[in-house]
């Protein structure tokens, strides 16, 4: 024990083994969807041969990917971050990339996206453009995220779906119904419970006890298929299966730039650089902030390293055709129990890495057991709301806009992008040029390039 307190840092960021194994255990169940999403995401989708990726090599990819980078973050980072194949960066890779070149080819494009973030990192220039962005829009950062999991975590349980009239509306119907949302239910209220009595291991007990509801009720009860989700909750008929390695390495590095043109080929990793930069930097500084390991001046420790390991990352799921792997949100509910170091990571890295001979355990547990977690993480991460000078206009503004845009777009980086602009608009106006940040206003730049791509494409194209 002794070892790990040294190497992990136990003792001073205020944790325990227990901690960190319990906190590991429940980022892997708040994540482990991806291992089943990310094949069915990139398997629906076929290159410019017509050509499609098999579901069973893919399931193998984005496990084996997740678990490699999540364990270079323990033992690189020390920090409480999983890493997995990003969505969004997977739908760029299925449905911008792949129309216009092989699978090969646009997983090598991935692989040249990490390396971009890794030169990114070890220049420095990430840290400082991370810097340069203004304490009171990391806390907003944060509070973005804790809305947009908490919303992710709502629309997978089937609470909320797309209105008929409205943007969004409570339930498939404007009502509550079906099996699977009344198992949310009672997986929220249980959790919430457990949580605020403050029972340890609350969040995944509740995990663990909804999964079971849910397995029960539907070996007794006749449910539409695909009403759970991804996951439908069943006893696996066997524990084991075989991994299939059949991806790994299959990617052509340059062979995009020829088949797809510079342009085109240019778009999608402009895409890729940008959302995976900032879906990871909004991230770690959310998820960092509600773990306490940021300073007073909103620093997180590590903090080149962590970004290198996400470039690192980045690669690895473009060589093992899993798509773009980046810090996942979902480690915030490890954080939620407890998680503080990389400890936590290596029980989630490890845990990921059985996978590969466990895949039918994977399929037990559905969104209606795990999205609970995200909800409560959610609120907690509101909490940091408080940090942000609301009476302050300069600051308040770009901090709404990007707590709103987050879950509004379903995307970290919009909101980033969103708050960076205005901020740096409103001290431009009121002609305080000092506290702009010479980086910041690059930052901001490339935000406006980022939101007119279509424009900047067909003016080029």
């Amino acid at each position: 024990m002794a070892v790990l307190d040294r190497f992990f840092e136990l003792t001073g960021r205020g944790t325990t083994v227990g901690r960190e194994v319990r906190g590991g255990l429940t980022t892997f169940v708040a994540m482990a969807y991806i291992i089943l999403l990310n094949p069915i995401i990139l398997a629906g989708a076929r290159d410019i041969t017509g050509a499609r990726l098999s579901i069973g090599e893919l399931t193998t990819s984005t496990a084996l990917a997740a678990a490699i980078s999540t364990l270079l973050m323990a033992f690189v980072g020390n920090a409480p971050f999983a890493l997995a194949a990003g969505l969004g960066l997977n739908a760029v890779v299925a449905y911008q990339a792949a129309p216009h070149m092989t699978w090969a080819q646009a997983m090598g494009l991935v692989v040249l996206e990490g390396f971009v973030i890794i030169l990114l990192a070890v220049t420095g220039l990430r840290t400082l453009i991370m810097n340069a962005i203004p304490l009171a829009l990391k806390h907003a950062i944060s509070v973005g995220i804790g809305l947009f999991i908490a919303l992710i975590g709502l629309v997978d349980a089937g609470f909320v779906a797309p209105g008929a009239g409205t943007p969004v509306q409570l339930g498939a119907t404007g009502h509550l119904a079906g099996w699977p949302v009344a198992v949310f239910c009672f997986g929220l209220l249980l959790m919430i419970l457990l949580y605020v009595r403050r029972i340890p291991a609350a969040i995944l007990i509740s995990i663990a006890v909804t999964a079971l509801l849910a397995i029960l009720v539907n070996s007794l009860t006749p449910i539409a298929p695909g009403a759970w989700g991804v996951v439908t909750p069943r006893v696996p008929e066997s524990l084991v299966s075989a991994p299939d390695f059949g991806l790994v390495g299959a990617f052509d590095l340059f062979g995009g730039f020829a088949t797809a043109g510079a342009l085109t080929a240019a778009v999608v990793l402009f895409t890729l650089v940008l959302s995976g930069f900032f879906d990871a930097m909004g991230t770690i500084i959310g998820v960092s902030d509600e773990a306490g390991l940021v300073d007073e001046r909103g620093r997180v420790p590590r903090l080149g390293r962590i970004l290198t390991v996400d470039g690192v990352a980045g690669m690895v799921g473009g060589s093992v055709s899993s798509s773009a792997n980046t810090v996942f949100v979902e480690s915030a509910a490890g954080v939620g129990e407890g998680a503080r170091t990389g400890l936590a990571s290596v029980v989630t890295g490890a845990l990921l890495g059985l996978t590969l001979l466990f895949t039918p355990l994977a399929a037990v547990v559905p969104a209606a057991a795990a999205a609970p977690a995200l909800v409560l993480v959610g609120a907690l991460m509101m909490t940091q709301s408080r940090n942000v000078p609301w009476d302050d206009l300069d600051l308040a503004v770009p901090a709404f806009l990007t707590i709103a845009l987050m879950p509004f777009t379903y995307s970290i980086t919009n909101g980033v992008g969103a708050g960076v602009i205005v901020y740096t608009l409103i001290k431009a106006v009121k002609g305080r040029f000092s506290e702009i940040p010479w980086l910041l206003w690059a930052v901001t730049v490339i935000f406006l390039a980022y939101f007119g791509i279509d424009w900047l494409e067909d003016l080029f194209g």
